[in-house]
């Protein structure tokens, strides 16, 4: 006989279904029933965790947002200097997305029922955040001529995030999130050594 789940472990079961139908089936399309089928379960039983569908999405978008910023305080206290700084938010957001592929298209969904839209805003402000830490942290760069002198500090973040961009659209379009970090490490290491100054670049 199994043992009997904890609420908190089924709520957080409901929770990774959710995301996992989102990838598979695009998440303005997962309902209840498919959450219930894929774990086993009644209907009912989701409800009684999650009185809706609306109130799971806000857990996720409470839980995806505090590892966006989990990811931001992790690179700000592990990191030795801005450029080893943005590295570390750029392959940590990477894996988050390796972690959680159905990410970039909960971002881009147009979600017409609008039960998403909350969901998309918060994490496109913490988002906001991630960009503003790494706007803070270029700037230095380029104040300590670590970085290309001349270079605006905002078109370098927005290279930079392009990496990101550039391989979550592939993922949307290839299904496959396995070489995720792999790719983004080799290709954020070429960007950093375009910006870097004559001094600096290897």
């Amino acid at each position: 006989m199994s043992e009997r789940k904890s609420a908190e472990d089924r709520r957080n079961d409901i929770l990774s279904a959710t995301l996992d139908l989102a990838f598979k089936v695009g998440p303005d399309h997962v309902t209840t029933g498919m959450i219930a089928h894929q774990l086993g379960l009644s209907q009912p039983a989701i409800y009684k965790h999650f009185p809706k569908k609306e109130v799971i999405w806000q857990a996720i978008s409470t839980a995806l947002v505090a590892r966006i910023h989990e990811n931001i305080d992790q690179a700000n206290a592990g990191c030795a200097n801005p450029i080893e700084l943005v590295r570390c938010l750029i392959l940590g957001h990477l894996k988050f997305i390796m972690e959680t592929p159905a990410l970039p298209e909960i971002m881009v969904n147009r979600d017409p029922s609008g039960n998403l839209a909350t969901t998309r805003s918060s994490i496109q402000g913490a988002m906001g955040a991630l960009r503003a830490c790494m706007l803070r942290q270029i700037k230095d760069a380029i104040n300590t001529g670590d970085m290309r002198t001349g270079l605006r500090a905002e078109d370098a973040v927005m290279l930079l995030i392009g990496i990101i961009q550039s391989l979550a659209l592939r993922l949307i379009v290839t299904r496959d999130p396995a070489h995720l970090v792999q790719d983004g490490e080799r290709l954020l290491d070429l960007q950093l050594t375009l910006l870097a100054s004559e001094g600096n670049a290897t």
